[in-house]
């Protein structure tokens, strides 16, 4: 398929690189001129990279940045065609979501959110998890695509559904990794071995993909950016904008969004998530770490 992709992060290198390989006539840009894909074409600008594509697929920072790439001066817009698919793997509001496909739409194109799940491993490996909204015709002509690039894809519903779904989801790894980081403060602070409280949770029913994929980067001091604390501080913005929507209340995600606030204020915007740590371990008066660290 010809493809456009638009952005070139954490995420989207990989995941262009991954359709490159795949066989795919693929074209990129990337906001800061200079990152290169391998076997791709490069283009000027969003309008540009998606005239004469099949499928126009972004993964960039943000609501704002979306909305630029799409209908700002030299963007998708100006080279949308009959029967064109969007597919948007940024994490964004919702609600923007729906008024962005409504106005593609009405000029003929088609819109798919299609948020994902893996971290930078799973990009790099073509193993990640796509969380999709949109008409199932349209996710199904993105079958070839999903496949490149991820194991896995859960079609949540109509158009908007994928980045309800995925703020959700992240929801949940927020306020379960501040449980952990908080459990290891605690432990720490009284004396256990931050090793063997890991294994005990690992052989109980607190066990969580979280701690399983988190606790070996804590126990080494790693704080390399899989998921950038910034970008996870950003959707926990957006899922309490959201629920305001909604008119939902999120108590636990309005205090944990504190502990991202001073985080970022002490200088941890651009490490990982897991960083938010170290403001609990400074507070405390300790630092966890494993016996081999």
């Amino acid at each position: 398929m010809r493809v456009a992709f638009l952005g070139l992060g954490i995420m989207g290198q990989s995941m262009a690189t991954n359709l490159v390989k795949a066989g795919h006539e693929v074209t990129v840009w990337n906001r800061t001129p200079g990152k290169l894909v391998e076997g791709a074409a490069v283009a000027p600008t969003p309008a540009a990279a998606a005239r004469g594509a099949e499928v126009v697929w972004m993964c960039v920072s943000d609501t704002n940045a979306v909305q630029q790439v799409l209908f700002g001066r030299d963007g998708v817009e100006n080279s949308l065609s009959e029967g064109m698919i969007v597919a948007d793997s940024s994490t964004i509001s919702p609600s923007a979501t729906l008024d962005f496909a409504r106005r593609l739409q009405a000029r003929g194109a088609h819109y798919v959110d299609a948020p994902m799940t893996g971290s930078k491993i799973g990009a790099a490996n073509g193993t990640l998890v796509f969380i999709v909204g949109g008409d199932d015709t349209d996710v199904q002509r993105l079958g070839p695509l999903f496949a490149a690039m991820g194991k896995k894809i859960f079609r949540m519903g109509e158009t908007s559904k994928g980045q309800a779904t995925k703020l959700a989801m992240n929801l949940q790894i927020a306020l379960i990794f501040e449980g952990f980081a908080e459990a290891l403060t605690l432990a720490t602070k009284l004396g256990v071995d931050s090793d063997k409280l890991i294994s005990l949770i690992e052989a109980t029913m607190v066990k969580s993909g979280v701690v399983e994929y988190k606790a070996p980067f804590i126990l080494q001091r790693d704080f390399t950016p899989n998921f950038p604390l910034r970008l996870m501080h950003k959707d926990i913005r957006l899922t309490l904008e959201a629920a305001k929507e909604a008119r939902v209340k999120l108590p636990a995600l309005e205090t944990v969004e504190e502990i991202y606030d001073m985080a970022s204020e002490d200088g941890n915007r651009d490490l990982d998530y897991a960083a938010t740590l170290t403001l609990l371990e400074k507070w405390a008066g300790i630092q966890v770490k494993g016996n081999a660290a």
